[in-house]
């Protein structure tokens, strides 16, 4: 299930134990934001993870800020 306003992201209870992935994949927004902090740029995270691209990325952030407010 996509996560209204945030179509990139998904929430499934079979999927990575309900955590919030990129839409289609096993790839956890919390991972993302982890390689973020430390240091990664998107273009870094599309590289080893072709599956997705920087546009997926943006919406992982902008989920992040959504929560926080």
């Amino acid at each position: 299930m996509t996560l209204l306003g945030h179509s990139r992201i998904a929430i499934d209870p079979a999927v990575c134990g309900g955590r919030p992935v990129v839409a289609g994949t096993r790839l956890r927004v919390a991972d993302v934001l982890e390689m973020l902090a430390g240091g990664a740029s998107a273009a870094e995270i599309v590289e080893d993870f072709p599956y997705v691209g920087e546009p997926d990325v943006r919406a992982m952030l902008a989920y992040a800020v959504a929560l926080a407010d």
